[in-house]
């Protein structure tokens, strides 16, 4: 006898489970958020910040510096992109910006200039304390910010726990000039500032074409689009929508109580339904209730949610009825399966799980992940309509990130959720992962400055 009662699992599982006027509804929410936003007529939650850059032709040329400052572990390549969408790595350097017991530049009691006089090292090494060659720099910085052009942002705020002082406030190239100048590297030039979801669409449209939306899906979420309509004396561009902040959502309770115990309640909604950083907490919350324990997290990560059901993803992909019989007569067959995920559920939970509680833990667990990837899928259908591809035109949106590649039932259920929301247009679209955008779309954004 287990200790999930069947019927309260599948009741909790339909808070879960969206159906198509939902999605089709949130979509079309979306792409009037985009609307408002773009206009600036009364409150948006999405931002629609200007990047000041448009889009690729696949045929830049040239060797270009790229630095990669989205989280602590930082990245500078040197970069030769060859036409045609080809590109080489030179030169790769990477270091932490903390090791325990040694440095940290990003902790508390750090400072600017320790921080850029560090990135400054790292670029000496990548360029190979060359002093003579003019090189373009091209830097992906993942924080909140604010531009008025393409060549410099404002750190508007620290996120992700940094804390180092003197940045906020300030434009980050500058201080990364000065930094260099400060080592005597005069012929680098930083001349590019941009968000992480603009370098993968940028890495995207020069590799592949035919690329206008480019996401961010892993510990957070973020989409960016090309949009094609200028404001007077200003190109197209790229627009960074920030919308993981879409507050139109379809949330249940569980999606409120995490909200309201959050760091930032109110904000980030769509963040919190769908971002890896969310899926182990929302399943925690959710498992805990069907334990007779409502109101307890257990401390599940994106990690264990994939774990849980990577095994039995063939069987989830079936929309069925059945899917807690599959399931259950999967891990007849598959033991080993069973044990690895009853071994994960058990040390979290501190309880012994039958044979059927796992069945139907994995299927509570799939439920979250199958509606993360339906309301990316939709906000990705609201884009679309707003830009007006949806109809013949064949084309990719780029996605990187863990949730994106590594969790099962994602990539199949956005692609699903498209074809769901679009008909047969959906079958002109496609999402493509563009793995290490970041540091190619650098290097593409400097390429792009020069001209």
């Amino acid at each position: 006898m287990g200790i999930i009662d069947p019927t309260a699992c599948y009741s909790l599982i339909e808070e879960f489970t969206l159906g198509r006027d939902v999605l089709a509804e949130m979509a079309e929410s979306f792409r009037d958020e985009m609307t408002r936003g773009l206009s600036h007529s009364g409150r948006a939650s999405l931002r629609m910040l200007k990047s000041y850059i448009g889009l690729p032709t696949g045929n830049e040329t040239g060797e270009y510096l790229a630095l990669d400052f989205g989280g602590t572990n930082l990245r500078v390549l040197r970069i030769l992109l060859e036409g045609q969408g080809k590109y080489k790595i030179l030169k790769k350097v990477a270091r932490p910006l903390r090791v325990e017991g040694e440095y940290n530049y990003i902790g508390a009691g750090s400072e600017a200039e320790t921080l850029f006089d560090f990135i400054a090292v790292l670029v000496d090494e990548a360029i190979e304390g060359n002093r003579t060659d003019r090189f373009f720099l091209g830097h992906t910085f993942s924080f909140p910010s604010s531009q008025t052009s393409l060549r410099d942002a404002t750190l508007i705020s620290w996120t992700k726990e940094f804390a180092t002082g003197g940045v906020e406030g300030r434009a980050v190239n500058e201080l990364l000039r000065l930094a260099l100048e400060h080592r005597g590297i005069k012929n680098v030039l930083p001349v590019a500032v941009i968000n992480d979801t603009v370098a993968v669409l940028l890495s995207a449209a020069y590799r592949h074409g035919d690329t206008f939306i480019g996401s961010i899906y892993a510990t957070g979420h973020n989409t960016c689009y090309f949009e094609p309509e200028a404001e007077a004396g200003e190109a197209p561009m790229i627009r960074n929508l920030e919308s993981g902040n879409f507050d139109i959502v379809p949330q249940n309770r569980f999606d409120m109580w995490l909200d309201a115990h959050s760091e930032k309640p109110g904000e980030q909604l769509l963040e919190k339904m769908v971002a890896g950083r969310y899926m182990g907490e929302l399943f925690g919350l959710a498992l805990a209730e069907l334990l007779g324990e409502k109101g307890k997290v257990y401390p599940f990560t994106s990690v264990d949610i994939s774990e849980i059901i990577r095994d039995e993803t063939d069987d989830l992909l079936r929309d069925g009825k059945n899917l807690n019989t599959k399931m259950t007569q999967a891990c007849v067959r598959q033991p080993q399966s069973h044990f690895k995920s009853a071994a994960i559920i058990s040390n979290k939970t501190q309880k012994e799980f039958a044979l059927e509680d796992v069945a139907m833990a994995r299927e509570l667990a799939a439920a979250i992940v199958v509606r993360s990837a339906r309301l990316v899928g939709a906000s990705f259908s609201g884009i679309l309509g707003h830009m007006g591809k949806n109809k013949e035109t064949r084309q990719h949106i780029a996605v990187d990130g863990s949730v994106y590649e590594k969790m099962p039932l994602v990539k199949e259920h956005i692609q699903a959720t498209l074809r769901e929301l679009l008909g047969a247009a959906g079958d002109n679209i496609d999402t493509l992962l563009e793995n290490g955008g970041s540091g190619l779309g650098a290097a593409i954004a400097a390429a792009m400055a020069e001209k």
